[in-house]
């Protein structure tokens, strides 16, 4: 049987899943560069021929590291999930002369390279400037025109993004998305290759979305990323997701499988995520295309990965599809024959739709929530009602234990201040959408209280009982020390 070792850091795919699927393709050594989850420690040692976890010094050349084990396992494929592992990935499967996302692998994680690639290419994209320093900033604010994004260039999952409206702001901007890239490398979300990702940003100007054009029905955030994989250089989409709309400033919550868009609307998204790819070179690896849609059919490229969508996009497609599309790379990159699709899947070849819901503390508008609540799934499955068939569960490993206070939502944190991770099945992309919505709306109400109100005094005898508790009371101001996150969160 074949030998693959699996890199694993935080992010990306669910573990379980990933391995479940690798272990039915080949012999799986798992080299841990972050903690195994606590729920998949236990079918990790079942499903893997070896787990190894390396200390501080042996992680400080990390391709070295990882070519090591390869030789040493005697790999024949080599292979991450998370976006923070990428690069040193596919830098130890060229060492090792095996197949992988190669040299272009850094375009697809470095925004400022990215962004000058496809302008080189001609790419619709968003005007924008590379940001070394703070003078970087000043100069990029003066030559853009607000309002303006400031976000790191090796981050996931919305990390460090900061909206500056006015050259005023630039400051506290700059301050606020290094202070919260410290943060995210104590966690465990951040670059483990290159040294000095954490000083490297870019700034670039806020294009307007516009759904209009786009969905049959209100309630779509205005974007959508088409998953796919290359395969010897060519660019394979397999579907195109759909999503809810941002937090501010632009942390996902939810992501939709399959988008509800028309043929010939789908078909001009994968056109332009086709183009993207290609003009970055990329070999072998999964990847996951973000499209910002605009007004008379406009859109702008976001950003592609060089691998799978994160938090549940690839379970999502494969319920949906019937594609397990993480095998399927396993596969591939073992030299198998691989029958992909022959043209992007859309609702019409979808089996019902399914999607993921990121658990923040903000209500439907964006609003904080207006007390602090304590996260229990068992309480949420009993108490909202969902359409007809639908069924909602929880990722175990990318959600806090039932009980834990859910974070303060922090907007230059991100997903970093996620309470849970949710998955629901339901008849159609336009259901999954309508539950979410509701699901959105209900949990400050019926998540218990993270502090029981208190018992108030007995009334004077001869009087009624007010039974109604007072209300809990606010939320204080958002913290800026690390907060309490899942073990595994969610690049998506």
């Amino acid at each position: 049987m074949s030998t693959v070792l699996l890199v694993h850091a935080k992010g990306g795919p669910p573990l379980g899943h990933v391995l479940s699927r690798t272990a039915a393709r080949a012999d799986v050594h798992l080299l841990a560069l972050s903690a195994l989850p606590p729920s998949v420690a236990a079918s990790a040692e079942r499903l893997c021929a070896s787990v190894v976890l390396p200390t501080d010094a042996e992680r400080s050349d990390l391709v070295s590291l990882i070519v090591a084990r390869a030789q040493a396992v005697g790999a024949d494929a080599v292979l991450t999930f998370s976006e923070y592992a990428v690069v040193a990935v596919a830098e130890a499967c060229e060492a090792l002369g095996l197949a992988g996302a190669g040299d272009a692998a850094a375009l697809a994680r470095d925004k400022r390279m990215m962004r000058h690639t496809w302008h080189r290419h001609g790419l619709p994209q968003p005007a924008f400037r590379p940001v070394a320093t703070q003078a970087d900033l000043h100069e990029a604010v003066a030559a853009l025109t607000a309002p303006l994004l400031l976000k790191a260039a090796w981050s996931a999952g919305s990390t460090a993004h900061q909206i500056i409206a006015s050259p005023q702001e630039a400051d506290a901007a700059w301050q606020r998305s290094r202070e919260t890239m410290d943060q995210s490398a104590r966690l465990g979300f951040a670059e483990l290759h290159v040294a000095e990702a954490a000083g490297h940003f870019v700034v670039e100007e806020i294009v307007t979305g516009d759904t209009a054009g786009w969905f049959d029905e209100p309630g779509w955030g205005d974007y959508v990323s088409v998953e796919g994989v290359v395969t010897g250089g060519v660019f394979r989409p397999v579907c195109v997701s759909g999503r809810m709309p941002t937090v501010e400033p632009f942390t996902e919550r939810a992501g939709i499988t399959p988008a509800s868009l028309p043929v010939d609307l789908q078909d001009r998204v994968v056109d332009l995520a086709r183009k993207a790819v290609d003009a970055l070179g990329l070999r072998d690896c999964g990847t996951h295309t973000e499209i910002k849609l605009g007004a008379d059919g406009r859109m702008w490229l976001i950003e592609t990965a060089a691998r799978f969508g994160g938090a549940m996009t690839v379970p999502q497609i494969e319920e949906v599809f019937g594609l397990d599309v993480v095998g399927m790379l396993v596969d591939h990159l073992l030299g198998r024959p691989v029958a992909w699709p022959d043209r992007v899947l859309g609702p019409e070849q979808a089996r019902g739709a399914a999607g993921s819901l990121v658990v923040l503390a903000v209500d439907g508008r964006g609003a904080a929530w207006r007390d602090r609540r304590r996260w229990d799934f068992r309480v949420v499955r009993e108490a909202v009602a969902l359409s007809e068939g639908s069924t909602l569960s929880v990722v175990p490993e990318s959600s806090l234990p039932d009980g834990s206070i859910v974070p303060v939502y922090d907007p230059a944190g991100g997903a970093n201040t996620m309470a849970a991770l949710c998955l629901l099945s339901a008849a159609d992309a336009r259901t999954v959408l309508r539950d979410f919505t509701a699901l959105v709306d209900a949990l400050p109400d019926v998540l218990p209280p993270a502090v029981p109100a208190a018992p108030r005094p007995g009334p004077p005898a001869g009087r009624s009982r007010n039974t109604t508790a007072p209300s809990a009371s606010a939320s204080p101001a958002r913290p800026r020390v690390q907060p309490a996150v899942p073990s595994e969160g969610v690049a998506v």
